[in-house]
């Protein structure tokens, strides 16, 4: 927080989709990046999980990328898995990014990224040292199914967050998001009546700067 006195944009880690990575979450947030000028900056992590099978693009130096798997090299949302894979991992390469290339103030995640960044608040909000962030913006998140990971979601996650739901999206109904959305305490719910990707047009441009408003010095915190 005593960066943030220093009057310089908040900066947000992002945490890309299943089968994204780092260079395709940036060309894909133009629009946002755009719309939180001045006021965030936005630096993105690639998740450490190549997915099996590689892109449809055949683009050898940059595979699509996962943050935990629900079957042998495969996920899916609504699945419970039984033996999920590689969250460990993912989370030690989140607090790896926090501590080499902070400081942070927030997470943005979208669709996989932002079920990982629930789960980041909620370890921070347990007081885990690897995570100072101080609140969240979720786009398409949910909840995983996975009994392993169950005791994230055991207590209401005391972190701010942003929970941005697609009425139109076919990947993670609304139904997911707004379910993820009701583990936090107070979280605000942006909906808009888009599909499966981060909005930015005015009234969302207007809710983000409005809750990253909160976090700026002098505004309430």
């Amino acid at each position: 927080a005593a960066a943030m006195s220093e009057g310089r944009p908040l900066r947000l880690l992002g945490l890309h989709g299943y089968r994204q990575s780092e260079r395709r979450f940036r060309q894909r947030t133009g629009a946002l990046r755009r719309a939180l000028r001045g006021r965030a900056e936005l630096v993105a992590v690639s998740a450490p999980h190549p997915v099996p099978g590689g892109g449809e693009d055949g683009d050898g130096d940059d595979p699509p990328r996962g943050w935990w798997f629900s079957g042998p090299g495969a996920f899916e949302a609504g699945e419970v898995a039984a033996a999920p894979a590689g969250l460990e991992e993912s989370l030690s390469a989140v607090a790896a990014a926090l501590a080499e290339h902070g400081p942070f103030d927030g997470l943005l995640g979208f669709s996989q990224g932002a079920a990982l960044a629930a789960m980041v608040c909620a370890l921070r909000a347990r007081g885990d040292p690897r995570f100072p962030v101080a609140f969240a913006i979720l786009v398409a998140g949910f909840p995983s199914r996975a009994p392993a990971h169950s005791h994230f979601y055991r207590e209401p996650i005391a972190l701010p967050t942003l929970h941005v739901v697609g009425d139109a999206d076919a990947v993670i109904a609304a139904p997911l998001s707004r379910e993820l959305a009701q583990h936090f305490v107070e979280p605000v719910v942006l909906t808009h009546p888009g599909g499966h990707f981060i909005p930015a047009a005015a009234p969302q441009k207007k809710a983000y700067l409005d809750f990253l408003d909160r976090f700026r010095p002098g505004q309430g915190q």
